[in-house]
């Protein structure tokens, strides 16, 4: 829990996204604790979770200490131990390999990690932050459980690209800074359709369509483009919000898991509103 409360009191620390490094240790815990705790949803797959009132909440405890099995096509798969335990997690791992194993997907034994891993998203993160998040990770208390190890039904490929290189962080612009929150959320990974053979349609990005296997059965990701017929183009800035962080759409009705509304919430009104303008942008898609 202590990541939590951290991130809760954090917040108005940082108000919208940071254009400059943080200057001293504390600073960049805590960037890394609102990143990892809020926009970046980390603890949706790497803790477990239960059901209540129809919304996932993490088991008390279990905090980024690895999450459930789940299938998918590409197999079976489990979101890791990702707390600085040692012999379970990745205490042994440097600041810099949390780095590379995020933006690059690649573990200190040169071991490539898989789907559902956004790694093409993550490699977009600014160096200021990913260092932010690496010192988070160390800095959380260890959890040791042994969370078990994905089992894919295809090979991996040796890399999902070149080495990172820098990455500055975004104009500080609305827009700009909406599209780099998005793509770090990788918003756009599950809310566009899959073209056979696994990769997204290019020509779709936000119009939704991706079928989804949860614990309540199959949910198909909905359009977030501003296609005013089947998008969110009629949406207020307000509903929009209340979609991502509450799960209430804007007539009402309760939206599925796995949207991480958990986390989403505790999103700071300036990063809301700089992610609505950008949405605004994406070409409508019917």
């Amino acid at each position: 829990m202590r990541g939590l409360v951290l991130v809760a009191a954090l917040c108005a620390a940082f108000p919208a996204m940071a254009q400059t490094a943080p200057q001293t240790r504390a600073q960049l815990v805590a960037r890394g604790a609102y990143l990892v705790e809020s926009i970046g949803t980390c603890g949706n797959c790497h803790s477990q979770q239960r059901m209540v009132d129809g919304r996932a909440e993490v088991v008390p405890g279990s905090e980024l200490a690895g999450g459930m099995p789940d299938d998918a096509p590409f197999g079976r798969w489990i979101g890791p131990n990702i707390t600085p335990d040692p012999e379970t997690g990745i205490g042994r791992w440097t600041e810099a390999q949390i780095a590379v194993a995020i933006r690059e997907g690649k573990r200190p034994d040169g071991s490539t990690i898989g789907p559902p891993m956004p790694i093409g998203y993550l490699r977009h993160t600014s160096d200021a932050d990913i260092a932010a998040i690496a010192a988070y990770l160390k800095s959380i208390p260890p959890i040791r459980r042994d969370s078990g190890r994905s089992e894919y039904r295809m090979p991996l490929p040796p890399a999902w690209g070149p080495p990172v290189g820098t990455v500055a962080a975004p104009a500080d612009t609305p827009v700009a800074r909406g599209e780099y929150l998005v793509t770090f959320a990788h918003c756009l990974e599950c809310h566009t359709p899959m073209l056979p053979g696994g990769r997204r349609d290019a020509t779709r990005m936000g119009a939704g369509g991706f079928e989804m296997m949860t614990p309540g059965g199959i949910v198909v990701t909905a359009n977030i483009t501003p296609n005013r017929e089947h998008g969110i183009g009629d949406w207020t800035d307000a509903q929009i919000i209340r979609a991502v962080t509450t799960g209430v759409s804007a007539n009402g009705r309760l939206l599925s898991p796995p949207m991480g509304y958990a986390w989403y919430r505790r999103v700071t009104p300036g990063d809301l509103a700089d992610i609505v303008a950008y949405l605004r942008t994406l070409p409508a898609v019917p």
